[in-house]
């Protein structure tokens, strides 16, 4: 029996109308789809605007956990681009819901690894969170008959990408998943890499909470991309079946697996992490149904 999978169709003229007609809501990785680092991707905004005048919803899911939907907003807002709070979807958010959905006692803790868009979920989700930017100039003392003290009622340990990760940091959280009796183990996401500037690529989550998973000996829950838990949300939120919905991303292992995992039609542009060679490479096994160069193509082939 053949169970290969069917090759990406390169988007184009003839084949947008039937993809453009089947969707009712699109949804949009950030980096490397809608920008890179703080420069706006060419043709991105004109795009958008198009897909909303054709009475498309829009909704902006990113794994990248550095920002809250209050910070996600504000950043669209200068790069030009009117989005709503409540059609962005980020990690840090999901973190905080899982922490909602699965009745986590308002009065345990939960220790952050991470930037300030996680803390903010988490505590307008009524939660103390510890621990994130502030611990990132905190040293350890290694040295003997030095006891590293952590917060006991710390319940959870919520890790996603920080350029200020310390020693110290690792230690907090490891102490609490292995210490503390049931503490949960959350990843916002395990992306290997990312686009913080706009010339180069650079650790992702994935590195922080690799570390995290070497010195505990644990696995943690994923609740980004590829995880269908954010998932849950859109689909209460917009009404839309899954079927009716396009992902448009620039990774196979996170933004096209979320889509088919989740049941979307889905679309690789190559403005980010993933080029040609690799989505044809014989070992890649993640075909999405349709794959262009960027967003703004949408422009050309869509006509006035």
């Amino acid at each position: 029996m053949n169970t290969a999978k069917k090759a990406a169709q390169l988007l184009s003229s003839h084949n947008i109308g039937a993809l453009f007609d089947s969707v009712e809501a699109f949804l949009f990785d950030c980096d490397g789809v809608i920008w890179k680092g703080d420069k706006l991707i060419d043709g991105v905004s004109q795009t958008l605007e198009l897909l909303r005048s054709k009475g498309k919803k829009l909704v902006f899911v990113t794994n990248n956990s550095m920002k809250s939907r209050r910070q996600y907003a504000k950043k669209f807002s200068s790069l030009g681009i009117s989005v709503t709070e409540d059609e962005i979807f980020s990690s840090s958010f999901a973190a905080a819901m899982y922490l909602k959905v699965n009745n986590f006692p308002i009065e345990k803790k939960v220790y952050v690894i991470g930037g300030e868009g996680i803390k903010e979920e988490l505590q307008l989700a009524g939660y103390t969170a510890l621990g994130g930017p502030e611990d990132s100039e905190k040293r350890v003392e290694l040295k003997s008959n030095s006891m590293f003290e952590h917060d006991k009622s710390v319940g959870a340990v919520v890790i996603g990408l920080d350029p200020y990760v310390n020693y110290y940091k690792l230690q907090y959280g490891t102490l609490c998943i292995r210490e503390n009796p049931g503490c949960l183990f959350i990843a916002t996401n395990r992306d290997a890499v990312g686009h913080m500037t706009d010339l180069q690529e650079w650790p992702g989550a994935g590195c922080m909470v690799a570390a995290v998973c070497g010195s505990t000996e644990r696995e943690p829950v994923v609740v980004g991309k590829p995880s269908t838990f954010m998932m849950d949300f859109l689909l209460k939120k917009f009404q839309v079946s899954t079927s009716k919905m396009c992902m448009v991303g620039d990774r196979l292992d996170t933004d096209i697996l979320f889509g088919q995992n989740a049941g979307c039609k889905t679309l690789l542009v190559l403005s980010g992490v993933t080029n040609q060679s690799t989505l044809e490479d014989p070992s890649n096994n993640i075909q999405p149904d349709y794959y262009t160069s960027k967003v703004s193509d949408f422009l050309n082939l869509l006509g006035p």
